[in-house]
């Protein structure tokens, strides 16, 4: 990896030193926030594999039923059973925060609270099938729903994770060993020039005794 030209003070080797001090410490706690993303990350996977099975078992019985009514029920009459539902939902979203990743959270109210109004139409004329693909369809709803936020929350995480190792590895690989390799060679300049003064000062101090002792 090529140096940086650097110059080779007091003032640069301590400002160099902070900023390594810096670094390091951000190091750390950028690794432990991957860390922690990760273990909540590996909660949601587990979240979303139970939540997607339950999901897929209630479609397939809801699926399951509106077959059965479809071969019972001409699909015009089908049709006009669904066509105008009696209950209504109101969907909001709110955020949470995890690890500074600002995620959602999704609660939906029905207008009306008879749970008979999952049936929009009278029972004199259609089959139970479609009773329970409605009322299948219905306890399903919120796994759906909830399985959309767990789904969100992992595309975040995910983000999130990917960033902060980008930051880690950065810090790691680039960041600290370019601030390492320039204290080295500052400190060893340093060095050269002291030793180079001292020399100096020796052959002054030689030159100054060999003189007085001309004089003499």
């Amino acid at each position: 990896m090529a140096r940086k030209a650097v110059t080779p003070t007091r003032m640069v080797l301590n400002q160099l030193k902070g900023r390594l001090k810096t670094a390091v410490r951000g190091h750390k706690l950028l690794k432990d926030k991957r860390d922690e993303l990760m273990r909540r990350f590996m909660e949601v996977i587990k979240q979303n594999k139970e939540l997607r099975l339950t999901v897929e078992e209630g479609l397939t019985r809801a699926f399951a039923s509106m077959q059965v009514a479809g071969s019972v029920m001409s699909p015009a009459m089908l049709q006009q059973a669904l066509m105008y539902p009696r209950r209504s939902v109101e969907l909001e979203t709110s955020f949470r925060n995890i690890m500074s990743v600002n995620v959602p959270e999704y609660t939906f109210r029905t207008k009306g609270s008879d749970p008979s109004e999952i049936y929009p139409y009278g029972f004199a004329q259609t089959s139970g099938e479609l009773d329970d693909t409605l009322d299948a369809l219905s306890k399903v709803f919120e796994d759906m729903l909830m399985l959309a936020q767990v789904e969100k929350t992992m595309q975040l995480l995910a983000e999130e994770i990917e960033k902060t190792r980008r930051r880690v590895n950065a810090l790691e690989y680039v960041m600290i060993p370019e601030l390492q390799e320039n204290i080295k060679y500052i400190t060893m300049k340093l060095e050269e020039n002291e030793n180079a003064t001292k020399v100096r000062l020796l052959k002054v101090k030689e030159m100054v005794l060999s003189q007085a002792h001309d004089f003499k």
